[in-house]
């Protein structure tokens, strides 16, 4: 039940529903027999507000989903499917079946499960450890009831470690066994001629069951995305956004090939590298580590300092709205980058306007040059911050040349310049920032940068220097924020 013990009804449940095709997908696996029999199958907490469950999928693993009703109306979803829909179908069928709502018609057609078709598919009782482990988590941050308000919900003891770790490493095997076929289907392309990449046509699969070289890259990411690597097939979509996408565009195929193959030996070969270096090829593939995990690490680092908020950008992923919120310390100088992500019903972590300055704790993910960070105690209420100080263009283009040194898969690196001045570049193919003495300029990335944000930058420096932040990088400088004196956010 929820927090509030209720059962919901079907049309609250299917109202969540991301589309059409998930509310008919998901009556359809509430009523099918594709839910586990076992005690762990499908239960629920009706004091603390959540629900689980166990359905089979199309491989030999079994889809786990676990839903936090604590607060009812904005319910959070964890499934291991890797459907980007939040909800995804698990979690709604799951959810008609705590409701006691399997559609009558599904059973009448002769494929729903009879057992369930009726109230109390879900019975209370206490959690599977791998709920419990994701649930704790939830149940630690600020908000949730503690202490006789909370003496319902289910012991926040931290889950078996041994489960744990054999989660962790069935899931390690995964991407390994998704990088090792990513190896194949860059030495098909390097074999065949990295030209034929820019041809269409379907693809072509081997015995082996690997793409051969002529393989669209769209079923090589997806092949990525099965694997649980979402950084890997984050890369190969990048890849296949290159073939005939302008002058030269076989010699910067082969760099991003040479970068994932990098990237494909650094995981596979983990054991050999610094750690540091091993917890940026984990990130970059595409293992995560909660904010809470971050923060309550006994080997952490975290900084207090006054921060200075730069920038904040959201984007939309998917089903998913992510939240770059860009912070510099006032005595420490260093960059940081809070990400948050948000679905239809999991509202975003936190809210930080340009300009503010936070008097904060920042705990940094581990990383051979450490930039995202997770937020912990605030120290006092948020104030307006300086116009932040900065460089020019030849340290900006330094900073980030540092920074690649440590993390050869970095895009960019973000930088605060000073008295620059929007101009046509030279060869009037595109726009730059260029220091007041024109001695160097920075060439304007022309893919994240729109026209919107163009025309904002020139009208707020109307010819005149300023102070820019954003991200420099190999394809230029993309900025995110100017001051007039005080912050403008420019459009996405």
């Amino acid at each position: 039940m929820s927090a509030h013990g209720e059962r919901w009804t079907t049309e609250r449940v299917l109202a969540l529903a991301p589309d059409e095709a998930s509310r008919a997908a998901a009556e359809r696996l509430a009523a099918s027999g594709r839910w586990t029999s076992t005690n762990t199958g499908v239960g629920a907490d009706g004091h603390a507000g959540a629900v689980w469950g166990e359905s089979e999928g199309s491989g030999t693993t079994a889809y786990q989903t676990v839903i936090d009703l604590y607060d009812p109306n904005a319910p959070v979803f964890h499934c291991s499917c890797p459907s980007r829909k939040t909800p995804c179908k698990h979690a709604l069928g799951l959810l008609l079946r705590w409701a006691g709502s399997v559609p009558a018609r599904e059973v009448e057609a002769g494929t729903g499960d009879r057992s369930g078709a009726t109230g109390g598919a879900a019975a209370d009782g206490d959690p599977p450890p791998w709920a419990t482990e994701w649930l704790a988590a939830r149940w630690q941050r600020p908000g949730r009831p503690t202490g006789a308000e909370g003496a319902g919900a289910p012991s926040r003891t931290p889950a078996d470690p041994e489960a744990a770790r054999q989660r962790a490493e069935r899931r390690r095997q995964r991407i390994a066994a998704g990088a090792t076929e990513l190896e194949r289907r860059l030495e098909d392309l390097l074999h065949s001629g990295l030209t034929t990449a820019g041809h269409s046509g379907g693809s072509a699969a081997r015995e082996d069951g690997t793409v051969s070289g002529r393989g669209s890259w769209d079923e090589t990411a997806a092949r990525m995305v099965d694997a649980q690597a979402p950084g890997l097939a984050a890369r190969v979509r990048e890849l296949g956004t290159l073939p005939a996408s302008g002058p030269d565009w076989p010699s910067r195929l082969l760099e991003e090939c040479a970068l994932l193959h990098l990237l494909d030996q650094g995981f596979l070969g983990m054991e050999r590298l610094p750690a540091p270096l091993a917890a940026t090829a984990r990130s970059r593939v595409g293992l995560t580590t909660d904010a809470a995990d971050v923060l309550a690490a006994p080997d952490a680092v975290t900084v207090r300092d006054r921060w200075l908020v730069l920038a904040q950008q959201d984007a939309q992923e998917g089903p998913l709205t992510s939240r770059r919120i860009f912070l510099r310390g006032e005595r420490t100088g260093r960059m940081a980058l809070h990400l948050s992500f948000g679905g239809p019903h999991r509202p975003l972590d936190v809210a930080l306007p340009p300009g503010l300055l936070l008097d904060a704790d920042l705990a940094y993910y581990p990383g051979a040059r450490p930039l995202r960070a997770a937020l912990g105690e605030r120290h006092a209420p948020a104030a307006p911050g300086p116009v932040p100080s900065g460089c020019g263009v030849d340290a900006a283009l330094a900073a980030y040349g540092h920074a690649l040194r440590d993390d050869p898969w970095l895009d960019a690196w973000p930088v605060v310049l000073t008295d620059v001045v929007p101009l046509p570049a030279g060869d009037g193919d595109g726009w730059q920032l260029a220091d007041v003495d024109g001695e160097s300029a920075l060439p304007l990335d022309p893919r994240g940068l729109g026209h919107a944000a163009l025309w904002s930058l020139v009208s707020i420096s109307g010819g005149a220097p300023l102070t820019v932040f954003g991200e420099c990088g190999h394809r230029g400088f993309l900025p995110l924020t100017a001051w007039d004196p005080t912050p403008v956010p420019l459009p996405a």
